[in-house]
């Protein structure tokens, strides 16, 4: 039997969160003198509802199914959208109801896409909304507040399960709540850092705490619309930028464990860890090597600082850009889409395939070829010297068929949605389809062509838009915990 009582109580509660980030952002208006028009309607409509399913939950009980669990994860998302859709309809910077649901949804998905073409006219509070809803949505909104759940007598072991990203999930301490904590002090440090950082290297305090709110998250939203480059011409700013991209990619446990435990031998062990380094210093070469040899002129280090900042933010599915990539040789184009499918590690806030399923692929392949030679041979699929069991293989297996399909198919639906015809822009092929699929999926931002770094997507058709969010959820959420709710199975009873 699925505890509606217990979803309803989660619910409210998380609503509470969401209408006191809301009130930061009201507070954030107020210093710049903004008024109070886009914050306290969806404030007070946040803690109405909060109320409601707090005393709909009052008599639920502390037991929590799995399928709860998937409930609340997949709900929580599409509620935090709907209501932080608001501001940005109140404001009237969004000319309908779909473009609304898309912000919303691609910065809770901690995607980064938008539809905001002027970001420069935009209202400060509305700007540190969009970033706040990226840094709660990068770390997650579920796995970010299960530390304070069970204080409400909410069990928290299931909507891990339910939300957390990759295969693999390491242990940093049995209380699930006390290792978010933990977890949650790195991912706060990260951002507290990245903005010292940024203000020393001269970015002004408002952009430096937008700019590490979205760094950390792996998000991208900016708070202006021209590329980095343009705005600022800081090479020490990139260079900021390129390492907290980067660290964010990391597996926050890894992190935990180097910095925290003193266990460096393990950090540089890590297989997955040694992926990642290898997808973004091999791509990175790759495309350093090939714009110095079309530009014999262009200086080295600008293509290596190029190339880097723009791998490890499409890799890292931060979505950053200090320089327009569509512009490059059109060699580099499936480079740059294999590092945005490939994505960083599991257990940090990027998207995409993660690196860990790319190493037990890698082992799952050599085993076989071993086999073909040795047909006897029993070789069991080691990952950092443990035993992947065949269940994890076959879910990988499941995993892989469900990412590219969804992949395709969203590919598919969009190359049929097209644009509108009246605008400056009206052809779009299945490149560009293509591209903002794998962006919207893998949680990135930017896609290829038309829709790289340099353009918004506001001319989509509102359906596309529609089709895009519902990419960037299932992409968030790693295509599971959405897809279960489809199935006839889920909902019987027992």
């Amino acid at each position: 039997m699925i505890n509606w009582r217990i979803i309803s109580k989660i619910i409210g509660i998380l609503l509470f969160i969401e209408a006191g980030l809301m009130m930061l952002c009201q507070v954030v208006s107020w210093l710049y003198g903004e008024g109070v028009r886009a914050f306290v309607p969806p404030v007070g409509a946040a803690i109405l509802l909060g109320f409601i399913g707090i005393l709909l939950g009052r008599k639920a009980g502390k037991n929590m199914s799995r399928k709860d669990g998937y409930i609340v994860v997949s709900s929580v998302w599409i509620v935090f959208t709907l209501i932080g859709m608001i501001p940005f309809m109140l404001d009237g910077c969004v000319p309908d109801a779909a473009s609304a649901f898309f912000e919303a949804m691609s910065g809770f998905t901690s995607t980064g896409a938008t539809i905001i073409d002027d970001l420069d006219a935009i209202p400060r509070g509305l700007l540190f909304w969009r970033s706040i809803t990226q840094w709660i949505g990068g770390i997650g909104i579920v796995f970010f507040t299960i530390a304070i759940l069970p204080a409400f007598g909410v069990g928290e072991v299931k909507l891990f399960a339910a939300e957390s990203t990759g295969p693999l999930h390491d242990k940093v301490h049995p209380r699930i709540s006390v290792a978010a904590k933990w977890i949650g002090g790195v991912y706060v440090a990260l951002t507290i850092l990245c903005i010292l950082s940024l203000k020393i290297c001269g970015m002004g305090l408002f952009d430096a705490v937008n700019y590490s709110l979205c760094t950390t998250a792996t998000g991208g939203y900016g708070t202006h619309s021209d590329l980095i480059h343009d705005v600022y011409n800081s090479p020490a700013i990139e260079y900021v930028l390129i390492f907290f991209m980067f660290m964010s990619g990391i597996n926050y446990t890894l992190i935990y464990y180097t910095i925290l435990k003193g266990r460096i031998k393990q950090f540089f062990s890590d297989a997955e860890l040694r992926c990642y380094l290898i997808i973004a210093v091999g791509a990175s070469i790759v495309c350093t090597i090939t714009l110095l040899f079309n530009d014999p002129a262009r200086d080295i280090e600008l293509a290596l600082r190029q190339s880097f900042f723009t791998v490890v933010s499409l890799q890292t599915t931060t979505g950053l850009a200090t320089y327009d990539y569509t512009l490059w040789p059109v060699q580099l184009m499936p480079v740059l889409l294999f590092v945005m499918f490939a994505g960083a590690c599991s257990g940090s806030t990027t998207g995409g395939f993660k690196c860990v399923r790319i190493s037990i692929i890698y082992r799952v392949l050599k085993n076989e070829f071993t086999r073909i030679l040795h047909p006897r041979a029993v070789m069991p699929v080691r990952l950092n010297g443990a035993v992947i069991q065949p269940g994890i293989v076959q879910t990988l297996i499941g995993f892989i068929a469900l990412f590219v399909g969804s992949l395709f198919l969203g590919a598919f639906i969009l190359a049929l949605c097209g644009v509108d015809p009246n605008d400056v822009h009206p052809n779009f092929d299945y490149y560009e389809a293509f591209g903002i699929a794998m962006s919207s999926i893998s949680n990135v931002g930017p896609g290829m062509g038309y829709y790289g770094p340099v353009h918004s997507w506001a001319i989509l058709n509102p359906f596309a838009k529609i089709v895009c969010s519902f990419l960037m959820l299932i992409g968030r959420l790693e295509i599971f915990p959405i897809m279960i709710l489809l199935t006839r199975s889920f909902w019987k009873k027992g």
